[in-house]
Order: C-alpha cells, then sequence, then structure tokens
C-alpha cells in the first residue's frame, strides 16, 4: 500500500512529481524487485548528476507497478483538489489527471487506486469515466460524524479560538459540520484485466 496527502502547505505535496517520488518511495521501502527498478533507473541518470525528470520518474513508477508476481498494490490518494490548477501547459493538476488515466488504462489486474477529494468538475471530468465504485460522502453517515468531530477538536485545540465565547465556537462547530455534506468526494477505482 502506498498513500499521499496532497498538502496545501507544503508545495512539495502539491504536484505530480511530489505524489509520484512519494509513491515509488512507498513501494520500493516494501518490494525488493520494485527497489531493483528504482537503483537501475537512478544508474541512468548521467552518473547520478542530476535529478530525475518527472516523466522519468513516472515510467519508473509504472515499470515498477507492472511487475509480474507481486502481490495487490494499493494506492491512495488523499485530498486530489490540493493539486492546483494553475496556470502552465499542461497545468500540475492536468498532469495529474493524465497520471491517473495512464494507470488505470494499464489495465494491471493487482492495481487498485483510491481517490479521495471534492467533487470538483475538471476531477470529475477525468475520474467519472474511469471509476468503478463511487461513494458520496454526504451519503455516509459515520464520515458526518467525523468532520464533526474533526471540527470540534480543531476548535478546541487552537488557543486562539479558546478566547472566543462559546456560543460562537459552537455555532462555527454547528455550520461546518452541516455544510460539509457533500463538499468531500470519494472515488474508488478498482482495475481489472480481463483473462
Amino acid at each position: 500500500m502506498a498513500y499521499f496527502y496532497f498538502d496545501f502547505k507544503d508545495s512539495g505535496k502539491q504536484d505530480c512529481r511530489g505524489l509520484v517520488s512519494s509513491l515509488l518511495s512507498q513501494l520500493c521501502a516494501r518490494s525488493d524487485p520494485c527497489c531493483g527498478v528504482l537503483l537501475r533507473w537512478h544508474s541512468r541518470l548521467d552518473d547520478c548528476s542530476r535529478q530525475p525528470r518527472e516523466d522519468e520518474f513516472i515510467r519508473c513508477l509504472k515499470e515498477t507497478l507492472s511487475l509480474p508476481g507481486q502481490s495487490n498494490i494499493y494506492i491512495i490518494v488523499d485530498v486530489l483538489g490540493e493539486c492546483p490548477n494553475n496556470s502552465g501547459m499542461p497545468s500540475s493538476r492536468e498532469r495529474l489527471m493524465r497520471l491517473i488515466r495512464e494507470l488505470v488504462a494499464m489495465l494491471l489486474p493487482r492495481l487498485h487506486v483510491c481517490i479521495l477529494g471534492r467533487p470538483e468538475v475538471d476531477i470529475r471530468i477525468v475520474l467519472d469515466p474511469l471509476t468503478s465504485h463511487r461513494v458520496p460522502r454526504h451519503e455516509e453517515q459515520g464520515q458526518s460524524k467525523d468532520v464533526s468531530n474533526y471540527v470540534m477538536s480543531v476548535i478546541k485545540s487552537d488557543p486562539k479560538l479558546q478566547r472566543w465565547r462559546a456560543d460562537d465556537r459552537q455555532l462555527v462547530i454547528d455550520s461546518l459540520s452541516q455544510r460539509a455534506d457533500g463538499m468531500l468526494d470519494i472515488t474508488i477505482t478498482m482495475t481489472y484485466a480481463a483473462y
């Protein structure tokens, strides 16, 4: 299993390169054959005098995922919407969406991808056709409680918010918890090759 969280506070965790390098690191830490692929790719880098390009990282990841004889691989990508849809041709998010399409198109029977994030239009345009299972957050009662508990813990642990009146803190907890419905959408894509 490999997990990546797109973090709005860390620019190194907001793009395709950050995702791929993290996935490679995690997969290689759990598998000698995966580590062998990474070492071969690393040795090709002009005597290790330069950083790999994003496309090289992606090809290495694809080769790693394609290794025969490996067990199931579960990739979880969290808060996808934090990958910026910035200017550039293509944008960071467009490059990420292309990578997801390419991974699914590989039709690897052992690859399972779970993507979590807000149902933003550009993300849904790409992911909806690839999705075999979707769990809208507003249909999951336990998740509403989780959102409420999280908001409550943040408000109770923040020293600045402790200065607020109790009624104001409760209003924030109630308002954010109620408005969370539909804010988060969980998309699970499981790809199986035909035998």
